[in-house]
């Protein structure tokens, strides 16, 4: 089943979805923005053929059935609750929302209209990180009895850009620290302790921040994110017979090798895909709809709603708070 997209708001990863989701041949029906000239600059680069100047506009759209949200981390939830209510299914950009307590509004929100809201973790739909999966679960490694990865970057120090401005959700955590910990989630499971500890800013956002937790297999995870170095940007799983070490950059389209305990290595696997990757997770959300289940197994929405409450937790942690909380 294809369904017909529409894009809300108009920025970078707006961009990147869209080029995504023309390169896997799907219907992009419409855009909107706040402004009709900048929408129409976006449908003129896609071949969109609707543009709307407001988002209530694009949401109303007969010819729309799934909104993906990609404006910045304190809109999500208004936003994909303007789409539920008009009866369009969602996709929203991560991190998910900016708290447990909007996330779990959403979760209601759409399981009251019965329609599909997803958290736009595309790293966890692309072809190597289904492969991982279907070797942790096979026992190939053993027992996981340790995760960690960084997500390292350097980024624009100008207090006025998105990553650095707190209104605008800014900081390490949510941009960044989100993918190494749905990531030790994805393999370990909920967290059932979590210690953070993090480096503020001038703005008050965090630069960097760590976090450790404990799973309830008894399984450790670790994870390191910055704003102002870039790191390797790699990701390991070590259980007792093997590990399975994925290369830069662990979170896009890469390669990983399986290696025994004694140093043979035993699987390489990944590589290439079309585009950015992006369009795995909308062909996802396209087959939820289409079997009516509308909940991917490969992130469940009760399982985004818990990983807010565990970066909810973190922020207590480090003292982060942001305008109006």
């Amino acid at each position: 089943m294809s369904l017909r997209w529409g894009i809300l708001a108009t920025g970078g990863i707006a961009h990147a979805f869209a080029s995504d989701l023309r390169t896997a041949g799907r219907d992009v029906r419409a855009v909107g923005s706040r402004s009709a000239a900048s929408a129409r600059r976006f449908a003129d680069e896609f071949g969109i053929p609707r543009a709307h100047g407001s988002y209530e506009e694009l949401v109303a759209d007969p010819e729309v059935d799934i909104v993906y949200v990609a404006t910045p981390h304190p809109l999500h939830a208004a936003n994909a609750a303007l789409a539920l209510e008009a009866g369009k299914h969602v996709l929203v950009e991560k991190a998910f929302t900016v708290s447990q307590e909007e996330a779990l509004r959403l979760q209601s929100l759409a399981a009251e209209r019965g329609l599909l809201v997803m958290e736009a973790m595309w790293t966890r739909y692309l072809p190597h990180m289904r492969r991982i999966r279907e070797i942790v679960r096979s026992g190939a490694i053993g027992e996981v009895r340790t995760v960690w990865a960084d997500h390292t970057q350097s980024l624009p120090t100008d207090p006025a850009h998105r990553i650095n401005a707190l209104e605008l959700g800014g900081g390490a955590l949510l941009d960044l620290a989100i993918y190494p910990v749905s990531f030790a989630w994805d393999v370990l499971g909920p967290a059932e302790t979590v210690r953070a500890v993090a480096r503020m800013g001038s703005t008050g956002a965090d630069t960097e921040v760590a976090t450790l937790m404990t799973h309830a297999s008894g399984a450790l995870s670790s994870t390191v994110s910055s704003s102002r170095g870039a790191g390797p940007d790699t990701a390991h799983i070590v259980g007792t017979t093997g590990r399975i070490d994925i290369d830069r950059v662990w979170y896009a389209p890469t390669t990983f090798t399986v290696t025994a305990t004694d140093g043979a290595v035993v699987e390489r696997g990944g590589g290439d895909v079309p585009g950015r990757g992006m369009q795995f997770q909308a062909l996802a959300a396209e087959r939820e709809v289409a079997s009516g289940r509308l909940d991917p197994e490969e992130l469940p929405i009760a399982e985004s709603v818990a990983i807010m409450g565990a970066l909810d937790e973190v922020r207590r942690q480090i003292g982060l708070a942001y305008p109006g909380e």
